[in-house]
């Protein structure tokens, strides 16, 4: 038996963050592969570089609030 899209997201709605978010990249990773060794490096080099950043307080951080803010207004809800 196929579940629709639909039955999907019902059940998913139930399940914790992690969960949807390992699901997510199970599909990705079966639906377009792997990231090479030396991207994923590569932006685990620069994801530190801004942790450190925003820290130092060399960059300041931008609130979660006013990014989800910004994200609900650019895709119209």
């Amino acid at each position: 038996m196929s579940l629709t899209v639909d039955q999907i997201v019902e059940e998913t709605s139930r399940w914790s963050a992690d969960a949807v978010a390992e699901l997510v990249d199970r599909i990705m990773l079966a639906r377009h592969g792997g990231v090479s060794p030396e991207i994923d490096e590569a932006w685990r080099t620069e994801i530190q570089r801004r942790v450190d950043d925003v820290r130092s307080g060399r960059e300041k951080g931008i609130p979660g609030d006013d990014v989800m803010a910004k994200a609900r207004k650019i895709i119209g809800r």
